[in-house]
């Protein structure tokens, strides 16, 4: 449906039919779990930006760095032959296959 932003964080917008209500949770935190509701738009926004400001609150108040919901490393699985196409690309404009790989993959979504 879409996404919810607030604070560096991002949460997914789900509709539940049956109970006539919207809800969602934080993508990418692995270790908390943040959920939020609401029988509007108004209302799932602002249960998003509550959660979000209470567990900022709570890791403050108990001196906890926050999770941080993406933490820019991922492991990419490639075939051999795409994986060396790549290598040779990044090679032959001068920059590393990390560059290469981030440059195509912001040329895909933004």
């Amino acid at each position: 449906m879409g996404n919810l932003r607030y604070k560096g964080y991002t949460g997914n917008v789900e509709y539940d039919e049956e109970g006539n209500y919207f809800y969602g949770h934080v993508l990418g935190l692995h270790k908390n779990g943040i959920s939020y509701e609401g029988a509007t738009a108004e209302e799932l926004k602002k249960d998003f930006e509550d959660g979000i400001d209470d567990y900022l609150e709570g890791c403050r108040a108990n001196g906890i760095e926050p999770e941080k919901p993406y933490s820019g490393k991922i492991v990419l699985r490639m075939s051999s032959g795409l994986h060396s196409l790549a290598a040779e690309k990044a090679n032959s404009k001068g920059i590393s296959l990390n560059e290469f790989i981030n440059r195509a993959i912001e040329a895909a979504v933004l």
